[in-house]
């Protein structure tokens, strides 16, 4: 993994800097979300975050260093939820506890992955390809969660489809972020976590159904 890009603070404290980000994640947030990152001020940002813009820069350099945060949050929330389990029994139910586990993360951080879905081409230029290989790393976990399936039997899919089931998987679940202003309407969390497994794991058993009536 890519060393983690600092985000430089003249405060030595971790606990008050970790402390003081997480106020101005939560304050960044809801200013990206009404008016964007660019028709947003590091003035706006301090006052929603509880401190004066003198304190802020105590604590990063740029505007976008916040929106930097911000990303690195959602991956980092997700990767933790996922290495707290331990899902390497190899069987589809490992699999959906993980897609269930990971949709509930995007459900509890569903502003910040707006906001990243939206904002991420704002980052800078030595930013944006870390916070890239971060979500191709959450990737790569679904990918080892399906590969182990299929080493033990419960998936019959060849290596090159592990890829984009895995890629399927990351991306339904940021969809309950960035489309649940028409989700939420039809399903709760729990039945759009139900619907969507049963989706992909049926796309699934379709594709092989398809495939030995084809060789018959």
């Amino acid at each position: 993994m890519d060393k983690r890009r600092e985000v430089q603070s003249s405060v030595k404290d971790e606990r008050l800097v970790e402390m003081r980000r997480n106020q101005m994640i939560r304050g960044a947030v809801s200013l990206f979300k009404q008016k964007g990152f660019h028709r947003t001020t590091t003035r706006e940002i301090a006052r929603a975050s509880g401190f004066s813009i003198g304190t802020l820069y105590e604590y990063i350099r740029t505007k976008e260093d916040v929106l930097y945060l911000v990303c690195d949050r959602i991956y980092d929330e997700v990767r933790a939820q996922l290495n707290s389990m331990d899902l390497n029994g190899g069987t589809i139910s490992d699999l959906s506890i993980g897609i269930a586990h990971y949709f509930k993360v995007v459900d509890a951080m569903q502003d910040e992955v707006l906001v990243m879905y939206q904002e991420t081409k704002s980052l800078s230029k030595d930013a944006l390809p870390y916070v890239l290989k971060k979500e191709l790393e959450m990737v790569q976990m679904f990918e080892t969660l399906i590969r182990q399936c299929v080493e033990k039997g419960e998936l019959h899919i060849e290596e090159k489809q592990i890829h984009l089931l895995a890629q399927n998987i990351f991306v339904q679940g940021q969809m309950w972020g960035f489309r649940r202003w028409a989700l939420h309407h039809t399903y709760t969390i729990e039945q759009y976590i139900e619907r969507q497994t049963e989706l992909l794991l049926i796309g699934i058993k379709g594709y092989k159904a398809a495939e030995k009536k084809g060789e018959s």
